[in-house]
């Protein structure tokens, strides 16, 4: 597979999870997503090197205009509300100075 083909699979992912953060229901994102695949469709038949690399610069810098301020965190993820919630108290032992 080409680098410019790894680096465009790559931007398509890339612009799918940034607008799951925006997308409040699952069922809107969908239209959302059915759009970023006709853009990416749009330019697929573009062969000439200059012409990929452009696409790309271009698309990065839409990707980072379009980044959302407070990306969506799944709960129980590293940063979410959830994450390390109630964890179980460490085991210390029995105390040593009780006699029986």
């Amino acid at each position: 597979m080409s680098t410019s083909r790894q680096a465009a699979l790559s931007l398509y992912r890339r612009s799918l999870k940034l607008s799951l953060d925006w997308a409040v229901h699952r069922h809107l994102w969908r239209g959302q997503a059915l759009y970023i695949r006709s853009l990416f469709e749009n330019n697929r038949h573009v062969t000439e090197p200059r012409q990929q690399r452009a696409l790309l610069k271009e698309t990065e810098k839409l990707l980072e205009k379009w980044k959302h301020p407070d990306p969506y965190t799944a709960p129980t993820a590293p940063g979410g509300s959830k994450y390390e919630r109630n964890l179980p108290a460490p085991h210390l032992g029995p105390p040593s100075d009780l006699k029986f």
